[in-house]
């Protein structure tokens, strides 16, 4: 036979020595597999087809059979045909499987070592980096040398005669005692974690008190026991000839007995997945630990594990059952390939956890009516006079002269106290809002995958207006207030420091300096854009500090642990418990911001990264306090104007930026489709072309 392919496969053949060591023999069968889904050229494909028995017709019955297929139904056929190269493959391959241990491939395989997360992406991060060795006995590892997961397409296409005739071939290696041995490791492994306080303490009250967990190792005792004369007869298999229906009377019970504990054990494994997946009701009530859902993925991946050794333990047809298993693994490598749909995966559910907390306080920052309206006007103007005070101290902590880094600090300090002030007091900051209020309005999308109804898209486009409006007025009640505040404040303090001290104010230089770096001219809208990014960044903190402070049940330790209610006294101490669940987030935020307003850029300066924030508030502040020391000739001066432009594509930005990333996630998290959106976004521009107020302030109320 001239073509290339098989004249591949003959020296193939002719290297296999069933006496080699043991690397030389697992780089053996990596070559023939490699041959195997080695696709050829068009032109030696060609050649192939016309001198490849199996290949014949390669244009009609065989043009959409995948070449691995074809390649190995000629591997059959030259193995049939030629007993002295099925004799060295067959010696070669049964010396390798002989010393693998196939128990850990069946076992751990897809399982990290440390059964954690951070353990299970440390073992993707090695699985893809480093390369792997052939010198080893560890049947994954060389599972994951031979095979890749492309491969798994081409066994689904394997047709079942071709899939027989090759298990006839195969040489006989006992692994039935391995696949017990993968079951017993798997239940233990499972056994562990059932009894785990992680898992035990938040499962159902009811199935607690039965632990599913508790029985497992005894059901895995009862089907080894029934299995520990070695494999069950596949059937239509010959029996003995000796007292031939006895021992077909015996097989037939031993089967029985066999399925029946097996049976046992797959409710049992089914009851433990039950188990598990109770506990996610705990953890959306009383807090998210991704260890714990890393544990729930990893008892529902080893009780499927188990169940396909059990089909290949006692199907009876157990080629079609081998495939199987080799395609689940060959799923589990292409899975592990993958670092972020872990990640992903194990975070959606504190991402909604966060999600859900803020949308339940974003309803308190959406104005529905005129009352509503001018109570957020008045909150935000409260907001607006403590940021006034911050952007003055502002100044004072630069006029000190510390190096970058403790400008940094103690300009986060002052930041963090005036945002925990403003929250103390009840007011508010505009650009806190946007990431409270994006996960409410993705509570309001019409969900399912059948049309919206026409109330449905009325209801959104309220919400869209609603949280629209509520941004800007707190961004009037912000600026409105801050202005004329550090304009007066400024100006005071310029004729104390004068009159009274004799000591020059801010200075005109400085002055121009500070408004130059927030004109639109300079690089003022990337700033402003990065600025939503840390207001969107310090959300997730404070869902990630409430979600924690929930999860250790703090506020019961505050107001029920002995030495609190010592110290504090009983009332005291439930009053602070209660306190501290209200405003946690709130607290939480308060200081990352703060501290990533002020740190951020000094930190990013270190390693030549020269980004700068631009806050709306303290930006507008801070053009005030510039053009109270210029005086009223800063009027006429174009800078002035370029920084007021500036300001609104700053209040933009913030809000926009910080507004759409803490949308998109709570979007994901939530696992919402928005039907129909081309009519949703429609609906939209129809409100603004119609009645663009809404979208600024609240209609007007109907009489009684």
């Amino acid at each position: 036979m001239p073509a290339s392919s098989t004249w591949d496969l003959t020296a193939l053949a002719n290297a296999a020595d069933a006496r080699a060591g043991a690397p030389e023999q697992h780089l053996w069968l990596a070559r023939l597999l490699e041959w195997l889904r080695h696709a050829p050229s068009r032109r030696a494909a060609g050649r192939a087809a016309s001198d490849l028995p199996e290949a014949q017709g390669v244009a009609g019955s065989e043009a959409g059979t995948p070449w691995p297929v074809r390649r190995l139904r000629h591997l059959v056929n030259q193995m049939t045909q030629h007993p002295e190269m099925r004799e060295r493959i067959q010696g070669l391959v049964a010396a390798s499987l002989r010393r693998t241990d196939l128990a850990a491939l069946f076992a751990d395989f897809g399982f990290a070592d440390r059964p954690t997360l951070g353990g299970e992406v440390l073992a993707r991060l090695q699985a893809r980096w480093l390369p792997a060795t052939p010198d080893t006995t560890d049947g994954a590892a060389l599972f994951a040398l031979w095979l890749r997961p492309e491969d798994a397409s081409w066994l689904r296409a394997l047709d079942d005669e071709t899939l027989q005739r090759l298990a006839a071939l195969l040489p006989v290696v006992d692994v039935h005692e391995a696949l017990l041995d993968a079951v017993t490791t798997l239940g233990s492994h499972l056994h562990s974690m059932g009894h785990g306080a992680g898992l035990r303490r938040r499962m159902d009250p009811a199935v607690q008190r039965d632990n599913p967990f508790r029985a497992l190792p005894r059901e895995i005792d009862d089907l080894r026991e029934a299995l520990e004369d070695g494999p069950l007869p596949v059937a239509g298999a010959a029996l003995p000839a000796a007292n031939r229906l006895n021992v077909a009377l015996q097989a037939a019970n031993r089967s029985s007995v066999a399925l029946q504990a097996a049976n046992r054990l797959r409710a049992r494994l089914q009851a433990c997945r039950e188990a598990a997946d109770s506990v996610t009701a705990h953890l959306e009530t009383h807090g998210v630990s991704v260890a714990i859902v890393h544990a729930q993925e990893l008892v529902r991946r080893r009780c499927e594990r188990i169940e396909l050794l059990l089909d290949v333990l006692l199907g009876s047809a157990r080629a079609q059952e081998w495939r199987r298993l080799i395609v689940a693994l060959l799923e589990t490598l292409q899975e592990r390939r993958g670092i972020r749909p872990l990640l992903t995966q194990h975070y959606a559910l504190l991402a909604r956890q966060v999600t859900d907390r803020h949308a339940e306080t974003g309803e308190h920052y959406i104005t529905r009516d005129g009352a509503e309206y001018r109570t957020m006007l008045r909150r935000a103007a409260g907001g607006g006079v403590v940021i006034a005070g911050a952007t003055l101290l502002k100044f004072a902590i630069a006029a000190i002269g510390l190096d970058a880094f403790w400008t940094g600090v103690w300009s986060g300090v002052n930041y963090s106290l005036s945002f925990l002030l403003v929250m103390l007091l009840h007011w508010t900051v505009a650009t806190k809002q946007p990431a409270m209020t994006a996960p409410a309005l993705a509570a309001s999308l019409p969900r399912g995958s059948g049309a919206a109804s026409e109330a449905e898209v009325e209801a959104f486009v309220d919400r869209v207006a609603q949280i629209i409006r509520s941004q800007a007025a707190g961004i009037i009640g912000n600026v409105g207030t801050c202005v004329p505040v550090v304009l007066a404040l400024v100006l005071a303090l310029q004729w104390f420091a004068q009159s009274v001290l004799g000591l020059q104010s801010l200075g005109p230089a400085k002055a121009a300096a500070v408004m130059q770096g927030i004109s639109l001219l300079g690089p003022t809208a990337l700033f402003a854009a990065f600025t939503g990014v840390i207001l969107f960044a310090s959300s997730l903190i404070a869902g990630w500090v409430e979600n924690w402070f929930v999860l250790h049940r703090l506020d019961s330790a505050l107001a029920l642990n002995p030495r609190s209610v010592a110290l504090l006294g009983a009332a005291r101490a439930r009053r602070w418990g209660d306190w501290w669940r209200r405003n946690v987030s709130g607290v939480a935020a308060s200081i990352s911001l703060g501290m990533m307003l002020g740190l951020v850029p000094a930190l990013l300066g270190f390693v030549g990264l020269p980004l700068d924030v631009r806050h709306v508030t303290l930006a507008s502040g801070q053009v005030a306090a510039a053009a109270a020391t210029l005086g009223p000739g800063v009027l006429a001066m174009p800078l002035l104007w370029w920084c007021v432009a500036g300001i609104v594509v700053i209040g933009l930005l913030n809000v926009g930026v910080s507004f759409w990333l803490a949308f998109r996630v709570a979007l994901r998290s939530r696992g919402v489709r928005l039907p129909e959106r081309a009519r949703i976004n429609a609906a939209v521009r129809r409100r603004l072309r119609t009645r663009p107020g809404e979208f600024l302030w609240p209609p007007r109320e109907s009489g009684p």
